[in-house]
């Protein structure tokens, strides 16, 4: 479809000042056209995507700890992760699973962290599978080359329905 624009003085199909050629008419799918007339590419460009939260590290640990202590990861993938007792106490801990489930995935609840000094955490966590409740304590310690380690870890006591 053409559009002749008389009040701009030009030749058919000229635009005047502040007009803007339309694609396929003035309805509602009608829209500027933003692309050099010969592309014939559809693509566009890729939508920007979320920013993603960044977690404290104490929210951290509780999920690494819970994939290795539910058996969904293996104890050495903490061993980068921990420092003095902490890794020795993993290794008597996952091999009982403690929070395997037979049903839905369990799932951290809450974490919430204490800070007891500079560079020394103590966290818990709510650990969730089901109708199932179980605690989770861990200390974490932060090393001179400003990495947080898992220093200590232990479980409530018997499994208490939710």
């Amino acid at each position: 479809m053409d559009f002749t624009h008389s009040d701009s003085g030009g030749s058919k199909g000229s635009r005047g000042p502040g007009r803007s050629r339309t694609n396929g008419g003035s309805g509602p799918g009608a829209r500027a056209l933003t692309r050099p007339g010969n592309r014939r590419d559809q693509r566009r460009p890729a939508a920007v995507p979320a920013q993603r939260r960044r977690f404290k590290p104490h929210e951290l640990f509780a999920e690494r700890l819970l994939a290795v202590l539910s058996g969904d990861r293996p104890v050495h993938w903490m061993l980068n992760h921990t420092v003095g007792r902490g890794y020795q106490q993993l290794v008597e801990l996952a091999p009982h699973a403690p929070f395997q489930a037979q049903g839905p995935r369990p799932v951290v609840r809450t974490c919430r962290a204490l800070p007891l000094s500079p560079g020394v955490v103590e966290a818990s966590a709510c650990i969730g599978a089901g109708d199932q409740v179980r605690a989770m304590a861990f200390r974490l310690e932060r090393g001179v080359d400003l990495r947080w380690r898992c220093a200590a870890v232990e479980l409530g006591g018997e499994r208490q329905p939710a």
